[in-house]
């Protein structure tokens, strides 16, 4: 369990536009997950017993050839989830069947072990909001019970609002961990997406600046076309698609999408304004941010497609311009085991109530997972 409140107080500064986007140390926030579960694992009362698998999930998916919330669900007990797979794809063998040869023997007691791997996510992250109510010292500032009231709910709702900012920028932070990872990885090809190098190629024509590539109808239509292609793709068993190597697949109801509000707004005025038929142009289904780690002072594209940070396993801020967009596998990455809460302290001397407004949650990235990134490049 790793504290987190210097860290959410940066983050929440960069979102809501006090401060320039600057460097995230993504160490502290996203879990990788490990291999081999670390035996110095204990809980965190008596510190000797030995944390237990709160949750297992088995990577059970039908291949048939061929966004919503990264927030997944909580559980009760015990502090690690458990992800199980199928390595690879099993292999074939000649069917003896029909190649029956006199007296030959056919052994049917061989055995066939089953390639499968775990994967452990133990991280979590934590922080409160402390706050004290006082109501006997403040009640000589209103003339009813009801006024008093209103006063306190007014406190409630900041502070359920500053939850909400905080939790927000976790998640982003979770979202941008991904991409700068990604778009670090040299292996990395057909994940990220530059999508003005790969206009120039396919058009021949000279591509736009970063600037002023929204303004262009045509780059705008290719790049929701080059989007539909990686969809169709990543629907296809492959390994092409993850940092891992692994043979994954993502169909359309697993596909998360998440695309820049700015190109989002340009695909709208230039596609869909001048089409009778909009469903040849209209792109998938997406959720759409207005930044990916800060606003900056004006929301300035150069501000809010960027993203400065130092990704987990880095060493050193990385810096990335010009994101339009990610998909990715539901699985790829996530918020879970979400606590909220709240506890109270009356304090008899002085009369007031303190409160602390508790928040964990284990926030992942699983690179065996299918995930593609866009940019303008």
């Amino acid at each position: 369990m790793t504290q987190i409140a210097e860290i959410v107080n940066e983050t929440t500064a960069q979102v809501t536009g006090t401060e320039a986007v600057a460097d995230i140390d993504l160490n502290k926030i996203v879990d990788a997950g490990a291999e081999v579960i670390d035996s110095d694992k204990v809980d965190h009362y008596v510190q000797s017993l030995i944390d237990r698998i709160g949750k297992v999930v088995f990577v059970n998916r039908p291949y048939t050839g061929g966004t919503p919330s990264v927030m997944m669900d909580s559980w009760e007990y015990g502090a690690v989830l458990e992800k199980i797979q199928y390595e690879g794809i099993p292999e074939a063998e000649d069917n003896d069947t029909w190649n029956l040869e006199d007296q030959r023997s056919y052994d049917p007691n061989i055995f066939y072990k089953p390639t499968v791997s775990a994967k452990f996510f133990s991280e979590r992250r934590t922080f409160d909001i402390p706050m004290s109510f006082a109501q006997r010292q403040v009640k000589s500032a209103f003339t009813s019970a009801g006024q008093l009231q209103a006063f306190f709910s007014m406190i409630e709702n900041a502070i359920s609002k500053g939850m909400t900012v905080k939790m927000d920028s976790l998640v982003e932070a979770t979202i941008n961990n991904f991409i700068i990872t990604t778009y670090g990885d040299g292996t990395a090809n057909a994940r990220v997406v530059k999508l003005l190098t790969e206009y120039a190629a396919f058009t021949g024509k000279e591509a736009p600046s970063a600037a002023y590539a929204f303004a262009d109808p045509e780059f705008v239509r290719f790049a929701g076309y080059r989007m539909k292609r990686k969809i169709a793709q990543m629907g296809k068993l492959s390994t092409v698609f993850n940092g891992g190597g692994k043979y994954r697949h993502t169909p359309k109801d697993k596909l998360h999408m998440i695309l820049h509000a700015d190109f989002t707004a340009a695909a709208d005025a230039y596609l869909q304004s001048d089409s009778y038929h909009n469903e040849f142009v209209k792109l998938p289904n997406a959720d759409t941010v207005p930044f990916w780690q800060g606003s900056g002072t004006g929301f300035e594209w150069a501000d809010t497609s960027k993203i400065i940070a130092t990704p987990r396993g880095g060493d050193s801020a990385v810096t990335l311009s010009n994101v339009v967009g990610i998909m990715f596998d539901r699985d790829a990455l996530g918020v879970s085991n979400l606590d909220r809460r709240v506890t109270t302290n009356w304090n008899p001397k002085g009369e007031f109530t303190n409160n602390w407004y508790k928040f964990d949650a284990g926030y992942f990235n699983d690179f065996n997972e299918n995930g593609v990134i866009f940019i303008l490049a």
